[in-house]
């Protein structure tokens, strides 16, 4: 297979679909991950209709359900040969405490664990292009890891706590690109500045007109993560915190070692992501499936159904 093959998550609105968009226009072929499939047939619409190219797919996920997870990583592990992009742009904020169907905090396992999952389960295909790369998108968070809470059970803060799964997001990369050091597959983070989308409909109202006032268009933080993903420029840059096409400095705790490798290896337990194969998923073509795991959970989470603080 010469066509590449891009990954987009979140690309119903803001960011996601605009990179979609703009990979579009190239002659690869475009995978668009959702997780609501009547926004994602229109976005998925919408691109074809405006590049002409397609070859753009849409995969359902909720990455916030590991099971959902593992159903997308063996959809595309089944269908194509190798994978050359991998965009980890879908983000959640909620302003209560919402556990998932897996018993973690929602942003948590939106924003870190399912993408943590997701893209472990793909290495393989990534790792079988020529030049594969990886890009996640976050923000310069100074929030540190609650590791005796990261389940935010015990003291939720909805921007803390969202703030800690972007921190999470940058131990995860720079984890990850000394892990895939020598493989081909490079690894960044990618801060695309304010930009306007509905990811903080949820926030306080001064919140929300400050940021819509100080907002770019997605356009404009996708054409920079675009060119990331495909510019000849970037094919050796790797373990870098990006904005602009710029290398920034992110807070020290990001940079130290013992964070990162702590949360990988808490990341890798919790998502059960050496079991994958044994767990699977059943197969749903939709990528859509919501299963629970009927097993005990990891210690210190609860059911859904026994969350006093939904």
């Amino acid at each position: 297979m010469n066509t590449r093959v891009f990954v987009v998550t979140g690309a119903t609105g803001g960011i996601g679909k605009a990179v979609a968009h703009e990979l579009a226009k190239t002659v690869g072929t475009v995978v668009m991950v959702a997780r609501d499939d009547e926004r994602g047939k229109q976005a998925q619409k919408e691109i074809v209709s405006a590049t002409e190219n397609p070859n753009v797919e849409l995969q359902l996920c909720d990455l916030g359900n590991m099971s959902s997870v593992r159903n997308l990583a063996m959809i595309l592990n089944n269908r194509y040969e190798k994978l050359d992009v991998l965009v980890n742009n879908a983000s959640l904020y909620r302003k209560d405490r919402v556990v998932t169907v897996d018993g973690f905090e929602s942003m948590f396992a939106t924003n870190h664990l399912g993408p943590f999952l997701l893209t472990y389960l793909l290495l393989d295909r990534l790792m079988a292009s020529d030049s594969a790369r990886i890009i996640n998108v976050t923000a310069p968070s100074t929030t540190p890891m609650d590791f005796d809470d990261l389940q935010s059970g015990k003291n939720f803060n909805s921007l803390s706590t969202f703030g800690a799964t972007k921190m999470a997001n940058l131990l995860f990369t720079y984890e990850l690109a000394r892990r895939m050091e020598n493989t081909g597959v490079t690894v960044n983070a990618v801060h695309p500045g304010l930009v306007r989308s509905d990811l903080m409909k949820e926030a306080a109202l001064p919140i929300r007109l400050l940021g819509w006032v100080l907002a770019s268009p997605p356009s404009r933080a996708a054409d920079h993560i675009v060119k990331l993903a495909t510019a000849p420029e970037f094919e050796d840059t790797t373990g870098k915190f990006l904005h602009n096409g710029s290398a920034i400095e992110p807070d020290s705790y990001a940079l130290d070692p013992a964070n990162q490798l702590r949360l990988w290896e808490i990341s890798e337990k919790l998502s059960r992501a050496s079991e994958a194969e044994e767990l699977g998923a059943e197969y749903d073509p939709t990528g859509s499936v919501a299963m629970f795991d009927d097993r005990d959970l990891p210690e210190g989470l609860v059911r859904p159904e026994d969350n006093q603080n939904k």
